[in-house]
Order: C-alpha cells, then structure tokens, then sequence
C-alpha cells in the first residue's frame, strides 16, 4: 500500500513538473499600434509595434535528449562486455512521433493538441524521400536551445552581450556585439532576433560534433564517438532551427504550452512534407547500407560502427539519401522498389540558413566562442595549435572538423586492418 501511495505521489509529481509553464509573455500595445488598430487601414507594420512584458529568461537546456547512434538493431557491449539476446531498436513509425516537450531530456509527458491526449516524446530515426534519415532528437533539441537564445537575445538587441552556454569540453559562450537598431520597424527587430537565435542554435549542434569527436561524453562511462559527425545529424539540426524560426515569427512561441503543441504539430507537417517511409522501410534501408555506412557487426559504442560521417559543417546542408543502385543489390529490394520509382536525387530538399537579415550580418555581430578545458587537449594533438589553443568560434569549426577527417582515415584503416588481423588468427 505504501509503495502504491509513493508510485501515486510521485506520478502527480511528475505530472505537475511537465505541465507546468516555464514562461509566459504578455504584449503590451505601442500608442503607435493602437493608433493604427483604430484607423479605417491599419498598417501591418505600425500594428507589430509592441512590447514584450514580463520577458522570462527562458531555462536554457542543459542535456541533449538520448539521441540515436546510426543505424538499427545495433548490439551492444558495456564496457567488454556484450549484452547477450539485445538489440536496441531506434527506428520509428511517423505516426508514433509524440507531443514535443521543452527540455524534454529523457522524459516527457504532454498534450499534443489543446484537447488532444496526452503522451511522450519518441525519438530516434525515420527515413524520408526528400531529407533521408531524420534523427529526432537533434530536431527537437536544437528548436529548444532556439527558443531559449531568442527570449535572451531580443530584449537586449542591438546591445553587447555574453550568453554562458553548458560546458562540453571546455567553457562555451555566445557573444555578441553591439550593433545599430535604429533602422528596424518593431516586426523587423523581432525577425532579426528570431534569425540571429536559429542560426545560433544550429552553431551550437555544430560544436556538439566537435565536441563528441573530442572525447565529450554526457555520461562518463559511455563514449559518444560513434555518434560523432553522423551522417544525418546536422540535416537534424538544421530542420530544427527552421522550424524555430516559423514559430517564433508566427508567434507560436510565447508561452511553454504553446510552443509545444505548435512545435508538435510542425515537426508532424514537417515530416510529411518530407515525405517518410514506413519503420519497415526505414529498417530495410539501414540494412541495405549496412556495410557501407555503418558495421551492424560492431557493438555500441565502438566509434567505428559509424563509417560514413559528415565533415561538411556550414549553414548550408544537404541530406544523405541511399542510392539506387545500392538499393537494388540488396536482398530486400522488393520492400523498398516502390521508394525508387522516380529519381531519388531530384527529390533531396537543401537546407539553409541566412547570414544576412535586414542589413545586419549576423556572422560580423554574433559568435559562439569555446575554451578546450586541459583534460581535452590532448584529443587536439593533430590539428594546429592556431586554430583552437586560445579557443575558437564557429568560423574554425570546418577547418577543425577537415583535420578530424583525416585522422578518422588513418584510425579507421588501423581498425579494419586490426579486425582483419584477428580474423586470420581465429580461422582453421
């Protein structure tokens, strides 16, 4: 009985804790937009020409949501160990997606609609016609951290100012200068925040690459190498980021409530713009690549389970789609012929983001600045010490990222030929 009432209090608890707002912005009308509400033509730009009361400092995310490393069905060892008769299955239905929850971490309990039911985030991978495989958590997350920094960022536009971000390997920060306002209509300053945040917040899953490929780790024991550089997760990153700026300029982000039922509903349009494949297919998918862009035969965590990655940072993205011909080799080409019926590469959707909003170049006025903390330096051995030693911005991140490339070929080679090695030992 006791242990019933404590399992009771602890899910009002909890229960409590996800529905609760975390924000809530009230806008207060300029005389100017009033004037313009009662004339017989309001002026659309006269009528944005508000206030924002009782602006929150929105809890900026601390942890990442449990992302999924690439792949399906990958076994896994702890420490040397192999976990015996494990799989761990990261591929979804679009229709299993879940209500979005600020912050979610690893748990989340919300409505996806006003009157609709409530239910948790299911994050991992779904493959679509138009993006290729999706990861859910880079996503959600990277909308967060978006709408965190526009709710700092726009109360002080135009004036310096430094945002402490959570460390990685090292102190990170945001910094921004001060720069002229004074041309902006009230509509065009909050669009200058909103595009500032979103470009922001996708530097910020930027450094996350690096700093997985560095040794970071969001729980010590567990490396987080194979997840480094992952094929779809800055396409993620940056689908998130758009989709942040739709519902910040749409005002769809105001309080926590109603920026997680809007994100949910945005991420679910967003997906079947994209058009997704079934879980079977995208299941099929991953075993046609499997080989090629990941080792179904390595176990969690081996960073070589992961061997095509994506060195190609920058605020244009373009998605990895499977080709056809790879495809077709494939025992389950049968499951899958239908995806193919018209050219898979004329259909990948690009991605990017703006530098350049009403004037203001945002690269010129804003940067992320990261310090390596002394127990990473190490991992920074190979690449020159002009280019990170008195930390760095995300103007190095691609040179960073080159030099990390060519010592993944070299560590990759020792591994093929180490397996290839035990292999001639083990054989008759």
């Amino acid at each position: 009985m006791q242990i019933k009432t404590t399992l009771i209090v602890l899910s009002i608890l909890l229960l409590t804790a996800c529905s609760s707002q975390d924000w809530q912005v009230r806008a207060l009308p300029s005389d100017a937009a009033v004037a313009a509400a009662l004339d017989h033509q309001p002026d659309p730009a006269l009528l944005s020409a508000i206030e924002l009361q009782d602006l929150p400092l929105v809890r900026m995310p601390v942890d990442v949501r449990p992302c999924c490393a690439f792949g399906n069905a990958q076994k896994v060892k702890v420490g040397s160990m192999s976990v015996p008769f494990f799989r761990y299955a990261n591929t979804l239905a679009v229709d299993n997606v879940g209500p979005h929850a600020y912050e979610a971490g690893s748990f989340s309990f919300q409505k996806d609609a006003p009157n609709g039911s409530r239910g948790t985030e299911n994050n991992g991978q779904i493959y679509t016609l138009q993006g290729g495989f999706i990861d859910l958590a880079h996503v959600r997350d990277t909308a967060d951290n978006a709408i965190a920094l526009f709710y700092r960022i726009y109360p002080k536009l135009g004036q310096a100012q430094v945002i402490q971000l959570p460390e990685e390997i090292g102190p990170r920060s945001i910094e921004i200068d001060e720069f002229d306002t004074s041309h902006l209509t009230a509509k065009q300053r909050w669009e200058v925040a909103a595009t500032i945040s979103v470009r922001l917040a996708y530097f910020m899953a930027e450094a996350h690459e690096v700093a997985q490929w560095h040794g970071y780790r969001s729980w010590a024991p567990w490396s987080e190498a194979v997840s480094a550089y992952s094929p779809e997760d800055l396409y993620s990153n940056m689908l998130g980021a758009k989709i942040a700026l739709a519902l910040i300029n749409n005002n769809l982000a105001m309080n926590k409530t109603l920026y997680n039922q809007h994100m949910t509903q945005w991420l679910s349009a967003t997906l079947d713009w994209l058009e997704p494949v079934s879980m079977a297919q995208t299941n099929a998918l991953f075993d046609v690549i499997d080989g090629h862009w990941w080792d179904s035969n390595q176990a969690l965590p081996s960073k070589f389970m992961l061997l095509k990655r994506h060195y190609e940072l920058g605020d244009q993205q373009s998605p990895y789609l499977v080709p056809k011909a790879l495809a077709q080799a494939h025992p389950k080409w049968d499951d899958i012929a239908p995806l193919y019926e018209t050219d898979v590469t004329a259909k990948a959707h690009h991605l990017s983001l703006s530098n350049l909003i009403h004037g203001i170049d945002i690269d010129a006025v804003a940067q992320q600045k990261l310090i390596v903390a002394d127990k990473f330096k190490h991992s920074f051995k190979h690449i020159p010490a002009a280019l990170w030693q008195q930390g760095f911005s995300q103007a190095q991140f691609y040179q960073i990222s080159e030099y990390n490339q060519q010592q993944d070929i070299i560590e990759l080679r020792e591994h093929q030929q180490s397996d290839a090695h035990s292999l001639t030992e083990v054989q008759p």
